[in-house]
């Protein structure tokens, strides 16, 4: 007994380690300037030559980012309908994938090296370029003219999704290679005897996947979910982002515009999280009875 809780306690203390890391980070490099954009928000920022001044103006940036900036608000609306289409894609994707590579054949390496080159390639300057350049979509697929009748019968509300999965999936993609991995490493967990009993008893490939195969993935489901929303959320390109970052240095923004708005879309995202952790932590339970 001494021993397993000791093997647990060592586990437990290199967990807190790992996350400790984190915790320090945070506290030194963030938690201040979290606490500082805050304040920015509830004022009326003007940057002097020698200071910064800050008028209070209560709520006054929150209201006009909700109800009177009708671009900011779009481009919120954009951004939930383009993370909720392209959270499924991503899953669906990873989990296929990540079932190739489970399997034994030659290259494998070489295969998992070029699924997760993308990631690399994903921030700064290099994604900038190759977005700007049309690599990252497939913008005429959408000028196709039976995909602009096909989206022509589609409802307004089916249309905008459907045409961002068309022109954006080689960009969806790209943000599969920590999924693949991550349920990668899941399936190589599951005890193969499982399969072989499952065999034996006439389970077909097909009953073995939603069986077995799905319901082990559950909890790495969940774990992609948020980390597919938190990469989205923070992607260099994401047009919330830009169109905050440019209210920053605007006559008729500024830096507690800015801010408000900022927070804003922490919360929107906040949200999001919430409710696909919700719906994946209610199906993974179900997956386990």
């Amino acid at each position: 007994v001494r021993r397993e809780v000791s093997l647990r306690t060592r586990e437990a203390l290199h967990g807190y380690g790992f996350v400790l890391i984190w915790v320090i980070g945070f506290l030194l490099f963030t938690l201040l300037p979290l606490a500082e954009t805050l304040r920015y928000s509830f004022n009326q920022v003007t940057v002097a030559a020698t200071s910064i001044d800050l008028r209070f103006v209560d709520w006054a940036n929150y209201t006009r980012g909700l109800f009177t900036d009708p671009n900011f608000v779009e481009l919120l609306i954009a951004y939930t309908v383009e993370t909720l289409v392209s959270i499924p894609i991503v899953l669906i994707f990873a989990m296929i994938i990540a079932m190739f590579l489970n399997l034994k054949f030659r290259l494998k390496g070489l295969f998992r090296v070029i699924f997760f080159l993308p990631i690399v390639i994903t921030s700064g300057p290099v994604i900038k370029e190759l977005t700007a350049q049309g690599a990252a979509s497939a913008p005429g697929i959408a000028d196709i003219p039976a995909v602009v009748e096909f989206l022509e019968e589609l409802p307004r509300a089916l249309r905008t999704p459907v045409e961002y999965l068309l022109t954006s999936f080689i960009l969806i993609l790209w943000f599969s290679g920590v999924q693949i991995l991550i349920y990668l490493s899941s399936l190589q967990k599951v005890d193969r005897s499982i399969y072989e009993a499952a065999s034996i008893d006439g389970a077909s490939s097909w009953e073995m996947f939603w069986k077995i195969t799905l319901p082990s993935l559950s909890t790495a489901t969940v774990v992609n979910a948020i980390y597919t929303i938190v990469t989205l959320s923070h992607f260099s390109e994401n047009k919330v982002i830009r169109y905050i970052y440019a209210q920053t240095y605007d006559v008729q923004g500024g830096i507690g515009y800015a801010s408000a708005m900022a927070f804003i879309y922490f919360a929107v995202m906040i949200v999001l999280l919430t409710v696909i952790y919700l719906f994946l932590s209610q199906w993974a339970k179900r997956g386990s009875r």
